[in-house]
């Protein structure tokens, strides 16, 4: 098996973690893991994993293929999926053959975002909707700040937190809304 993303490199047995097998590309660093192997790795590891000190993450760096990827095994198209709000870092995803290619340093982000067992949760369309309305609430927030500034952004975060736990929001908001 070739890597998808480098074409000319062979796949090689590599480790991603303590037990847990992949196929990995020695010049783009990238891995190729198979669901299967992923899900008896979850079951045989079940409360020893430990996420990485944030002081281990810092500087820590992720590559993401922006173009289309192939699957080795079929060479069937992967399916992009994006991993959070706060990482533009998508898994690609083989349904066919249930295997993931995870780019150099993919494995480490999704350990630091406290994934690395529920790594499977990412394809779910459940995951990909709350992934795009936290990227959509960010870009609102980035525009009002624009708009308004800082301290008045703080302010009506302080002023909706209220209202959201006020029990006459509705009757608040008539009168807000109508001079």
């Amino acid at each position: 098996m070739f890597c998808p993303k480098c074409k000319d490199s062979r796949l090689k047995p590599a480790k991603l973690d303590e037990g847990l097998s992949a196929m990995g590309c020695n010049q783009c660093n990238g891995a190729l893991v198979s669901l299967l192997y992923y899900r008896d790795w979850i079951e045989r590891s079940k409360g020893a994993l430990e996420a990485p000190s944030v002081e281990l993450l810092k500087g820590f760096d992720s590559e993401d293929s922006t173009s289309a990827l192939s699957c080795p095994k079929c060479s069937r198209l992967l399916q992009k999926f994006r991993i959070s709000g706060c990482s533009s870092n998508r898994l690609d995803l083989c349904t066919s053959c249930d295997e993931v290619w995870l780019d150099g340093g993919e494995w480490e982000l999704i350990k630091a975002l406290e994934l690395s067992q529920e790594m499977p949760m990412v394809f779910t369309e459940q995951w990909q909707k709350k992934i795009r309305n936290q990227v959509s609430d960010e870009a609102r927030r980035e525009r009002f700040l624009k708009i308004i500034g800082e301290d008045n952004l703080l302010k009506a975060d302080e002023f909706r937190q209220w209202l959201k736990d006020n029990p006459h929001r509705h009757d608040i908001l008539f009168y807000v809304n109508h001079e």
